[in-house]
Formats: structure tokens, C-alpha cells, sequence
């Protein structure tokens, strides 16, 4: 492959790269700034027909954050800081920093306003443990508003 391909193929992945960025409502200086969600369990309640257990280990690079959210409708979720400080505004409540250790909840339906890494220079992560219906995805819906603007 001669250098003019290969700058072509750089420029296009590139554009590809800034253009997927958009589509998600971030600028390419805001990537680095959200959360990573990993998958840790997914388990059906063989004692409560029709419901999962399912957790997921969010983490926030320093100064990262989430967009406004809410999640499934039936999802009643625990939340336990494992590393750092997290602060979250679920509803109208005021927001809390919560150290690791600490532990939230979010009752079904409730509006995640605020959910971001404490810290301009330590990373946090926490465990967010799901009980929600079988099938009831996707766990996370970012608002719309927010969704859309970079």
C-alpha cells in the first residue's frame, strides 16, 4: 500500500471516528470524559418468576461523567461505590458524593440527573446491580435533550 492510500484510509477512519462521535452527542475533546459500563452478572431470580439480577461495574476517568438518564421501568437498582467518589442526583433530591464504601438506590422510574466522578484527578468506578424484569432493555436510555447536544 503506497503512502497517499494509507493517508487516505487515515483521513477516512478519522472522519468515521468524528462522525460516530457526533452521532453518539459528544465532540471529539468529550469522548475521554464518559464512563466505561462493563458487564460483571446476568442471572434469572429462579425464586421471582420474570425477573433478572443483572450488575454492571461503571467507571468514570477522572472528571467523567454520564449523561442525564433513566433506566428500565421495572429496574430497581443498588449502587456501591468501589473506587473514589461518585456524585448523584437521582430526582429532585439534592446531589451526594459518595465514597467507596457507600451505597445508593434508584427506585423504578427514577430520573439519574446527575451522575459523574467526583474527582478532576482520580478515576472512580462503581457496582450497579439490576433487578428488573426479564427482557426489560435497554437498562440505560440517555435523555433525549441531553443525548443531543455535543
Amino acid at each position: 500500500m503506497n503512502s497517499k492510500t494509507r493517508r487516505i484510509l487515515a483521513n477516512t477512519a478519522a472522519t468515521a471516528a468524528v462522525v460516530a462521535l457526533a452521532l453518539l452527542g459528544l465532540s471529539p475533546g468529550q469522548a475521554h470524559e464518559r464512563e466505561t459500563v462493563k458487564p460483571a452478572f446476568e442471572h434469572a431470580l429462579p425464586n421471582v418468576p420474570g425477573k433478572s439480577l443483572i450488575a454492571v461495574v461503571v467507571t468514570y476517568p477522572p472528571g467523567g461523567k454520564s449523561l442525564p438518564h433513566r433506566h428500565a421501568r421495572s429496574a430497581f437498582i443498588y449502587a456501591h461505590v468501589l473506587k473514589g467518589a461518585v456524585r448523584s442526583r437521582v430526582g429532585d433530591e439534592p446531589a451526594k458524593v459518595y465514597r467507596a464504601g457507600e451505597s445508593f438506590f434508584e427506585e423504578p422510574g427514577a430520573h439519574h440527573r446527575i451522575s459523574e466522578n467526583a474527582s478532576d484527578s482520580e478515576a472512580a468506578s462503581l457496582l450497579a446491580v439490576f433487578i428488573v424484569d426479564a427482557g426489560d432493555k435497554p437498562l440505560t436510555v440517555p435523555d433525549p435533550a441531553a443525548a443531543a447536544t455535543p
